[in-house]
């Protein structure tokens, strides 16, 4: 696994860093060094790397407020270096959002290995998000089964549990009428006696919030005496 993958290196041991820059390299890494804390956004907006390299001791700005700063934008690997043993630094840095953790000294190939399985990670998240991700209504909601989100217009709906997988389950079968009968057996798994009315309020909640109309629904439409439809 190498080719096209852009490795930024953030570390002030510059022997250390032209060690691995140069093994990564030979195994068809891109890699970019910065050897300080500064002008990290700016070198992560213009690299866009797949993954970071991260020293957590740095001059200027240390490792954990880098990670901090760059996660909320970066959605990438970042894996931490230390030379310190120190357990609360591992699990600071896993709260501010690393993905990975280093003690040093590192081994090249040993790197490379997390490096590696990072990658892999990306990958499969990245696959099940797509096949896990539904648009409907003309494009204009999108559901994600994986983060279990919903966005209306780019604008994020918040659903609980319950009305999610509600609507994902009317999302799998878009533009298809879904009996109440067989809404309720797959959400509640009991037979509907008939009377209960669980779904239609959670479908009166979800067009809420979905802003559409309760008088004249176009998102989820109701098809009389017989069930729910999610418009394509």
């Amino acid at each position: 696994m190498a080719g096209n993958y852009n490795v930024l290196l953030i570390d002030d041991d510059i022997e250390l860093t032209e060690l691995i820059s140069a093994y990564l390299s030979s195994n068809g890494f891109t890699v970019k060094c910065l050897h300080h804390g500064e002008n990290v956004l700016e070198a992560v907006d213009e690299f866009r790397p797949d993954v970071i390299i991260l020293d957590l001791m740095l001059p200027g700005i240390d490792g954990l407020t880098i990670c901090k700063n760059i996660r909320p934008d970066f959605h990438g690997a970042i894996i931490m270096l230390t030379a310190l043993g120190d357990d609360i630094d591992e699990v600071t840095g896993l709260e501010v959002g690393a993905d990975d953790y280093l003690a040093k000294p590192v081994k090249p190939r040993v790197l490379l290995a997390h490096i590696r399985s990072q990658l892999r990670r990306q990958s499969t998240i990245q696959q099940t998000s797509q096949e896990n991700g539904i648009f409907c209504y003309g494009q204009q909601i999108k559901l994600d089964a994986t983060k279990r989100t919903v966005t209306n217009n780019n604008q994020q709906v918040q659903l609980s549990s319950a009305e999610f997988d509600l609507l994902w389950l009317l999302a799998k079968n878009v533009g298809t009428i879904i009996k109440r009968e067989e809404l309720h057996q797959q959400i509640f798994r009991l037979p509907y006696d008939g009377i209960d009315r669980s779904i239609d309020l959670r479908i009166s909640r979800i067009r809420k919030k979905l802003n559409d109309d309760p008088k004249e629904p176009q998102i989820i439409k109701t098809v009389r005496n017989v069930g729910y439809l999610l418009a394509l």
